[in-house]
């Protein structure tokens, strides 16, 4: 049974008084009416809910209605500041200052946002078509005279009585009258709100058991007074008013919205909660938003330019203003063709300041396309197609589960290539969380032959013929445990195996085969064990379960029954079940099982006869990595029995907060002074390819963590079959399992204990920083348990073992709680500044996965909580290796690559406007045609980029996955620093000066054409316009690593484009095209000086790159660039020993100069990784 997994629908509140008598209403329900308990429910009278203005059951997902699209989709838009940027720029544009038209400032800006709002309006009108499907839906609902009538789901009201059948879901939160079974009990599958797929049993109240068919309804008459409507999916507090009679309801009667009813085939129910109110509604709180580093990094430099922008305005206005000032002095006119003793405020001598600021307004508006407008829909589009091939990838497939690999956000792609630390459940997780019982212990005796897969330290092939049971002895097997000397401890035990459970036996009709419906698959195998060792498991009613087992006096199989009085729940805090029984004989007995930690302490001074044996096989159990649980009983006397009943149906029907603590104070009472009979010890298998995975993982130099609920010794031994743990590592330990805390434990005194554990663990941690400073060039490994973690995340202490475990290349936290994995996760991400990124399966993990920067859900045993709170979903744990190091880092290089190329794009653009203004006396006038400003960003060069950030690959899959070491640079954000972004910025200046200064002098003094023509304004900027769409194409083209048939079109598409569109928009009327009127037809196309000048500005413009790029490959060469080179000499596939032989500063210049050195270092190079992979884990 797992300690800490998460907390379900339990069988246990069914069993929530005596089970066959009647539950009394006992004055705690004085709450209800009270604050938080207010509702009330007139059953058969829906018209009272209008009264009460309960809302109708129409929900709705979407995030916009009809009325609301366009202000809230408007909002959304322009929340981001370069598109409230560009809006300010274009409602400017109506002005006079404006160098340009308004229609060409705002259809650019216009067109990008409608694309952003046209993706958001279609993902919500699917949202909207998948209410319209779930709101119409139809359901019987009582319609008076005893009348059903199929109504749809959105017309229901609170109070309605409503008949559900067989397979349907059930259309808002109802509380359970009747069903066919006389006991009114249904089974009721939660698939869709917690993904879980066994059944759990429901049962309504005894005295509304009776209305099991329409006719009844026709008088039927009662009210319901119950708890307010909130999120608690597992608690319900109320009661029912019918036949002048009180009744207390809890979460047993309660069937929620969109759970499905099973194997029954109908039921009776009335409304509660209708639509918002419904608890599945009240749960539908969105994840918390997470963004990408990159994509706060983009506004930074968003921001950045804006103010580069705002100097160069400032400094061009200041220039602008004092030479206005100076062309009128003394009378004498020096711009004398501006007029300036008859101009306008933007031009008069006399008002130069505000010709100035006025200036200042109109450069903000001409400088604009510093800032990229389609940057960030671009970003969108892109991350969408890559979750795509994420969402596609087959090498992620689960074929066994048919479950792909899902992307649930698109915001977080690059992330997963800069992952620094994984926090990792282990659960479920990095094992299959399909139990098998291998081992046990009775009566002192150890039962249980054979290697655990942990022994091994590795996966086999062996399969168990019956699933969940991989036992082997002689000695008990095959009814021959009633010749063993304690045949009677083992008869209790076996006994206890299938009693103490909350499993559902499910028989096939056809063969009679049983199967079992458990609420985790620890129970699971204890069934399986019991009926594989002769007690067989085959019937469970409200009252009672019925067993098949062996009789040691006959050696015949009988069949026996077991009334079934309470069942005391098994929770995290607990750690244990137990279930009172009746026998046939008469006798009360408590069964109970749970985790050694607290169940040796409540043992019998008698009761303790196998304890040393016990608990040396338990720590056997441990060190072999199989999770044990101690079963132990007590006999109870009629008296005794009847006084804790009492006590459990008082504490049961409370209705305040702290019912679970009076309950759990109740049960303290019974479960003491208990007989020890054995342990049990059951293998949860790791799953397939995790070894390689976490060693792949390992050595692209992420730091792993695991974060679980298990024992020290079985974390630890799981570590080293998954190699997490390696031998050669020094392990530090810290933990409260010293004589001096257990001294003062058995003292009592709390306040010495917090002072001296905390003390204790300081020490530890102390030590171990001084172990891990004096031996730099070992490998340590942390291990820490739960107690110990209390104290360590302390807020005088946490910093200090974040520093300890940031130093260790593998850490373990045993014994952890939820609350303590979301802890430790918040401390690493916020600690360290980096990506971390947190993995689960079960409920317990939701926390750490919203925490973590990335989250990932294991869609697996454990259902789908972890899944529906996560960033991405995978089936197993070894496909996590292909998520980050091929996905991530594609990604990763992908969308800083692609940013980098915007603003390069946009500098070498913007800056050639900038320096043609400043040319013309910072006068404000544009060097290009109004749309040709408008269109460079929108139609010349955003498909290309767009096809570099959806298929560019520095390397293939295979070397991804072969060098994982490449996985480095994304960790270490090499493709996106500041120094990398400031270069691409600066070699769009430099593109930008060379295209101005070569274009300006190559045109300006000679005759452009023929006629002796020489080149106007439009000339100068339809050739300077040419030169710079051909240069920022080209130098996408030598940017790509892998270029593809998709690449090529979008490059020299977007230059053929450039032609096409100047040659159409030259033959409109020049009152629209203005200076773009037949420029190319009659100015450029005819001239030779066109075809002269625009490659060698184009070859001139990309010189400084490729000479950069030259000197820095040769001479100073990235490491997928080492691979590359070695790609291309042939060298990576001579031999799989050489997987990690190229490290990051293992190559010299020389090693491209000569082949014969380049293979021998290739050879050698493999000697080092172990000690560069033990600094990057160190």
């Amino acid at each position: 049974m797992k300690s800490s997994r998460r907390k379900k629908l339990n069988f246990s509140k069914i069993y929530s008084f005596r089970c066959g008598g009647k539950a009394s209403f006992v004055d705690q329900h004085s709450q209800i009416g009270s604050p938080g308990f207010s509702r009330v429910v007139y059953c058969n009278e829906p018209d009272e809910a209008d009264i009460r203005n309960y809302p109708d059951n129409h929900v709705s997902t979407t995030k916009y209605t009809f009325a609301t699209f366009l202000p809230k989709s408007l909002f959304e838009q322009f929340r981001r500041i370069a598109n409230f940027y560009f809006l300010v720029i274009g409602i400017l544009a109506f002005t006079p200052l404006a160098p340009y038209n308004a229609g060409s400032a705002i259809i650019p800006l216009t067109i990008v946002i409608g694309i952003s709002m046209m993706k958001e309006g279609i993902e919500d009108w699917r949202r909207k078509q998948q209410d319209i499907e779930v709101n119409n839906r139809k359901v019987k609902a009582h319609k008076g005279n005893g009348v059903f009538q199929h109504t749809e789901w959105k017309n229901l009201r609170v109070g309605d009585v409503v008949k559900v059948d067989k397979d349907d879901f059930f259309p808002a939160d109802l509380l359970l009258l009747s069903s066919c079974y006389d006991d009114a009990i249904c089974y009721v599958e939660t698939m869709n709100l917690d993904g879980e797929t066994n059944l759990k049993l429901k049962q309504g109240l005894e005295a509304t058991s009776f209305l099991n068919d329409d006719s009844f309804f026709r008088d039927f008459m009662a009210v319901v007074k119950c708890e307010d409507p909130n999120a608690n999916l597992y608690s319900f507090v109320g009661s029912i008013e019918f036949e002048e009679q009180q009744h207390p309801l809890t979460q047993q009667q309660l069937l929620l919205r969109d759970s499905k009813l099973r194997n029954t085939d109908y039921i009776y129910g009335v409304v509660v909660f209708t639509g918002y109110d419904t608890k599945v509604i009240q749960n539908s709180t969105p994840p918390p938003s997470k963004r990408s580093r990159s994509e706060k990094k983009m506004d930074i430099i968003i921001c950045f330019l804006f103010v580069m922008l705002s100097i160069m305005a400032s400094v061009g206005s200041i220039y602008f203003g004092i030479t206005t000032m100076n062309d009128l002095k003394n009378g004498k006119l020096k711009r004398w063709y501006l007029r300036p003793d008859d101009a306008t405020v933007f031009f008069d001598p006399k008002l130069a300041i505000y010709a100035g600021m006025f200036h200042f307004l109109t450069a903000l508006m001409l400088y604009n396309y510093f800032i990229p407008l389609s940057l960030y829909v671009s970003i969108e589009m892109v991350k969408v197609i890559q979750i795509i091939f994420i969402n596609k990838d087959i090498h992620m497939y689960y074929e066994e589960a048919d479950k792909p690999a899902v992307a649930r956000t698109s915001n977080l792609n690059e992330e997963l290539g800069q992952v620094d630390t994984i926090l990792s459940d282990k659960t479920g997780t990095l094992t299959c969380n399909l139990m098998e019982f291998v081992k046990c212990s009775v009566a002192g005796t150890a039962y249980g032959c054979g290697l655990t897969e942990v022994e091994y330290a590795a996966m086999t092939d062996s399969k168990s013929a019956v699933k969940g049971f991989n036992f082997n002895d002689e000695r008990i097997m095959n009814g021959n445990w009633v010749k063993e000397p304690r045949s009677d401890v083992i008869q209790k035990f076996l006994n206890l195996l299938a009693v103490c459970h909350t499993v559902i036996p499910d028989v096939d009709e056809d063969n009679a085969r049983i199967s079992y419906e458990a609420e985790s698959p620890d129970e699971a195998a204890f069934v399986i064990a019991a009926r594989e060792l002769g007690f067989e498991f085959f019937k469970r009613t409200q009252t009672a379960v019925s067993l098949r087992e062996l009789d040691p006096s006959s050696g015949q199989k009988v069949d026996r029954e077991y009334k079934l009085l309470n069942v005391l729940e098994f929770s995290s805090s607990r750690k244990r079940m137990s279930v009172i029984i009746q026998d046939e004989k008469g006798q009360l007995i408590l069964l109970s099982k749970g985790a050694d930690s607290v169940m040796f302490e409540r043992l019998a001074e008698d009761g303790r006869e196998f304890e040393k044996d016990t608990r040396k096989h338990v720590n056997e159990y441990a060190d072999a990595g199989l999770r044990t649980l101690i079963l132990a009983y007590r006999g109870l006397t009629e008296v005794e029995y009847e006084e804790f009943n009492k006590k459990f149906t008082v504490a049961k029907n409370s209705v305040s907060a702290d019912r679970e603590a009076l309950i759990d104070e109740v049960v303290e009472t019974i479960e003491k002074d208990l007989i020890l009979l054995g342990a049990t010890a059951v293998e949860d298998k790791l799953q397939y390819g995790v070894p390689e995975c976490v060693d792949k993982l390992s050595r692209a130099g992420i730091k792993i963590w695991v974060l679980t609920g298990d024992k020290m010794e079985t974390a630890i031994n799981i570590g080293y079959a998954c190699r997490l743990l390696r031998n050669e590592m020094k392990q530090i330990i810290i933990s409260l399992e010293s004589p001096e805390i257990k001294m003062l434990e058995k003292a009592g005194d709390k306040n010495a204990i917090t002072k001296a554990s905390k003390e204790y663990v300081l020490h530890q941690i102390t030590e171990g920083m001084a172990k891990v400073t004096e031996s730099s060039s070992v490998a340590f490994a942390l291990i820490i348990d739960g107690n110990s973690l209390v104290y360590a995340l302390g807020d005088d202490l946490k910093m200090t073992f974040l520093d300890l475990a940031i130093n260790c290349a593998s850490v373990i936290c045993c014994r952890s709680s939820p609350k303590q994995k979301a802890l430790v996760t918040r401390l690493v991400k916020l600690g360290t500044g980096k990506t971390t990124l947190a993995i689960g399966d079960g409920a317990n993990d939701v926390g750490m996965l919203q925490e973590a920067d990335i989250g990932i859900g294991i869609s697996g045993a454990e259902g789908m909580q972890a899944v529906m709170s996560s960033d991405f979903a995978i089936a197993q744990f070894r496909y996590l290796e292909r998520l980050l190091l091929v996905h991530g880092h594609w990604c990763y290089r992908r969308i800083s690559s692609m940013i980098c190329y915007f603003f390069y794009k946009n500098i070498t653009f913007g800056f050639t406007v900038y320096l043609y203004e400043s040319h013309a006396s910072f006068s404000g006038k544009a060097a290009y045609n109004d749309w040709f400003l408008s269109f460079y960003s929108i139609f010349f060069t955003s498909l290309p980029v767009i096809g570099l950030a959806i298929f560019d690959q520095d390397v293939s899959a295979h070397y991804c996955l072969k060098f994982p070491l490449l996985y480095q640079e994304g960790v270490q954000n090499i493709l996106f620093s500041w120094r990398r972004i400031l270069g691409w910025m600066l070699n769009g200046l430099c593109s930008s000066v060379i295209i101005f200064f070569f274009c300006t002098t190559a045109l300006n003094p000679q005759a452009f054409n023929n006629g002796g023509m020489i080149s106007d304004l439009q000339i100068l900027g339809a050739t300077m316009y040419t030169c710079v769409v051909w240069v920022v194409n080209c130098q996408m083209a030598i940017s790509l690593n892998y270029i593809t048939l998709p690449q090529h079109i979008f490059i020299w598409g977007a230059i053929s484009f450039w032609y096409q569109f100047m040659l159409v928009y030259g033959t409109v009327p020049p009152i629209h095209s203005t200076t773009a009127y037949k420029v190319f037809v009659e100015s450029l196309a005819p001239a030779p000086f066109f075809y002269v000048v625009t490659p060698l500005v184009v070859i001139s413009a990309l010189m400084p790159y490729i000479s950069y790029s030259t000197v820095q490959m040769w001479f100073f060469p990235m490491y997928h660039q080492k691979l590359q080179w070695l790609r291309f000499m042939g060298q990576l596939d001579l031999d799989e020993t050489q997987e990690d032989a190229v490290s990051l500063n293992s190559y010299s210049s020389d090693v491209y100069t000569d082949t014969e050195l380049l293979q021998q270092q290739t050879e050698n190079l493999h000697k080092d990784s172990d000690t560069l992979l033990n600094t990057l884990h160190g």
